[in-house]
Parts: structure tokens; C-alpha cells; sequence
């Protein structure tokens, strides 16, 4: 009987160390992810803390709100790109995109973030892409039916392509907005 009271214990203790191992394996890491260009999300780990620059509500129903890192927002407060000057390297933005709803707590007419959509990144290294202007570009997807970010090579997403039209602003659409 003994015996047998073991076997149930060791055979439920190997029960659930498989069921920790597939719930690990399942848990999506994102920054393990990295695009086909070779932009990894590890390289904008932390961005969830980063100031603001600026936002934007798009046509398509999307709320964007760009937040870059202190390098950047350095350079954003020495008057970069108004002065003349690119960014320096090392410097990133990240725009956060949320499908919108309208808030039913408000009193008034405001449109509030709804589903998380995707992460659209912009890392500055003239060594690793002299040929768009020392920008590189990714963006993620976000589903979040199984709460996972996948990167995208689709071409109807803003990368370099788009933002010649601001190469005067060193390819940056948003300028850092007054507080």
C-alpha cells in the first residue's frame, strides 16, 4: 500500500512539472522575437516606461501614442530635428496602436484606447541601415485572442517607404509635443 501511495505521488509530481513545462513553453517571450530584417524586439526592451512625444487618431480608428527613449528625447529637447541635426544613433521610438472605442463613462464625446493592435519601431544605427537613412523599421502585430506579438513583413505597413516624405525631420513624423 505504501508502495502504491508513492507511485500516485511521484506520478502526479511528474504530472504537473510537464503541465509547468507546456504553460512555460506556451508563454510567449516577445523579446525573443525579431523580424526578417533583423530587428529584435530585445532592443527596445523597457519602452513600456519611456516619455510621451506625441499621439495621434488616425482615419482607420487607431490611437497612437509615441514614446521614445532618453537618448532620443534628448535630442528632441536640444532641438533636434528642428535644428538642422539627425538624430543621434542609439536613439528609438516606439508607436503603440490601440483600436479605439467610444468611453461610456465620459460625459462628453472622447474616444478611449479599446484592443492593443500592434508596436511599430524605429531604431537609428547609420552602420547597420545606410540605405534608409539610418532608420531601421519593424512592426508587431498583437492578437490578443492568444495574447502573442508576431513580426510582419507587410507592405501596407508605414516603414521607410513612408517616411521620405519627412526626410527634411531626419524621416521622424512627430515632433515632440509641448507639456
Amino acid at each position: 500500500m505504501k508502495l502504491k501511495s508513492r507511485l500516485m505521488l511521484v506520478a502526479a509530481a511528474i504530472v504537473a512539472l510537464g503541465w509547468a513545462a507546456v504553460s512555460a513553453q506556451d508563454k510567449q517571450d516577445k523579446y525573443a522575437l525579431k523580424t526578417p530584417s533583423g530587428i529584435a524586439f530585445s532592443d527596445f526592451r523597457g519602452y513600456e516606461d519611456w516619455a510621451a512625444v506625441s499621439s495621434t487618431h488616425t482615419p482607420n480608428d487607431r490611437l497612437k501614442v509615441m514614446v521614445a527613449n532618453p537618448t532620443m528625447i534628448k535630442a528632441y529637447r536640444d532641438g533636434i530635428p528642428g535644428n538642422g541635426q539627425p538624430f543621434p544613433d542609439g536613439s528609438k521610438i516606439v508607436k503603440l496602436q490601440w483600436k479605439i472605442k467610444k468611453s461610456t463613462e465620459a460625459t462628453f464625446d472622447a474616444n478611449i484606447p479599446d484592443t492593443f493592435a500592434e508596436v511599430f519601431l524605429m531604431q537609428k544605427d547609420s552602420k547597420r541601415f545606410p540605405d534608409s537613412g539610418g532608420w531601421g523599421y519593424a512592426v508587431f502585430n498583437y492578437d490578443p485572442a492568444t495574447d502573442r506579438f508576431t513580426p510582419t513583413k507587410d507592405p501596407t505597413n508605414c516603414g521607410h517607404v513612408c517616411h521620405v516624405a519627412v526626410k527634411a525631420k531626419d524621416y521622424v513624423f512627430h515632433p515632440y509635443q509641448k507639456r
